[in-house]
Formats: structure tokens, sequence, C-alpha cells
């Protein structure tokens, strides 16, 4: 879990046999990410990541987006009931980043100001 309540991990590149299963496509050199949130919807993360500069791929419809494509980033959304204490579930959304080192510094901590969300 990171310092801003999200949990986090990160990776660099990816397997021989090409892409990880859920992670976005990712060119060479290129970092990957994982970022994840409660109390958010898939819907408002791919809203967010269009206003920082992604086009949805494969649907017009933010709530349907599983993939937001960027200038130098990919991500991939999902989303699942977790548990957050004995009966109450929460919506967690993970968004899997890959791209160039120095876009993902840029873009990673406007994604995270905008996803956060206190009290979730």
């Amino acid at each position: 879990m990171s310092d801003d309540g999200s949990a986090a991990a990160e990776g660099v590149g990816s397997d021989a046999d090409g892409d990880p299963p859920g992670h976005p496509p990712a060119e060479e050199g290129w970092e990957r990410e994982t970022v994840a949130y409660r109390g958010i919807s898939r819907r408002l993360a791919a809203h967010y990541l269009r206003n920082l500069g992604g086009e949805l791929v494969g649907t017009d419809d933010p709530a349907e987006a599983t993939r937001v494509d960027g200038d130098g980033w990919r991500a991939t959304l999902s989303a699942e009931k977790v548990t957050a204490a004995a009966a109450i579930k929460l919506t967690e959304v993970t968004a899997e980043f890959a791209g160039d080192p120095d876009v993902l510094a840029e873009l990673l901590p406007k994604y995270r100001q905008k996803a956060m969300r206190a009290g979730g």
C-alpha cells in the first residue's frame, strides 16, 4: 500500500512471451506500474484518464472502457468487488499502466490526485 492509500506495485518490462495477461502492450524501454483505488468506478477512472489526454480503445462509453491509450502511455482498467471489513464490499478499480518512464513520472501523480478519495 502506498502513502496515498492506494495499493501500488511497480514492475519493469514484460515476460518472455510478450505482455502479461491484463496488462497493456508495452514498447521497448517502457515501464509498468499498477495503481488501485477503492471507492471509484471504472467509468470514473476512464474519465480521469481521458481528461489527462487518453483516448478510449474499443468503446466510446467510459463505463465499458477496459483500455485507454495516451501519448507515450497505455492503461488497462479492471474493477472488482472487494471486502473492506466484514460485510462491507467496495469496488476496487485497478489501472495497469505501461509507458515511457518520463511520461509515467508526469502522468501518475496527476492520475493519483484525481482518483484519490477521502473516506473510501
